[in-house]
């Protein structure tokens, strides 16, 4: 049941390939948001603010099986496998994902803060 009060947050954070960010980041923003934006709560993206090489993703969801369902949907859909999932990933070093649970307000602050 889908709890009103509270969102699940996961925060995935993304260690790049020495010099890929800015192609990384034009990919994510001309190629991955519009596809992910249409089917997923996206909060917050972009570089990060300390590391030239690290890139931050954070997605909302109602709950863990809400966020399984959501990516198994969208990482095994042929428009992202067949599509930009090549360009992303072979910039990728590495990434680490964490789940929080945040109050509906503090996910919308975290929405206002880090807008491009």
């Amino acid at each position: 049941m889908h709890d009103a009060t509270k969102r699940l947050i996961e925060i995935r954070a993304y260690k790049l390939k020495p010099g890929e960010a800015a192609a990384f980041h034009d990919a994510v923003l001309n190629t991955v948001m519009p596809m992910l934006r249409g089917v997923m709560d996206v909060v917050a993206h972009g570089p990060s603010a300390h590391e030239i090489d690290t890139y931050y993703l954070v997605r909302a969801y109602a709950d863990l099986a809400d966020l399984e369902a959501q990516q198994a949907a969208f990482y095994g859909a042929d428009a992202w496998r067949l599509g930009p999932r090549e360009s992303i990933v072979s910039r990728i070093d590495s990434y680490l994902n964490t789940v929080l649970w945040l109050s509906p307000d503090a996910v919308e602050d975290m929405r206002r803060l880090n807008a491009p």
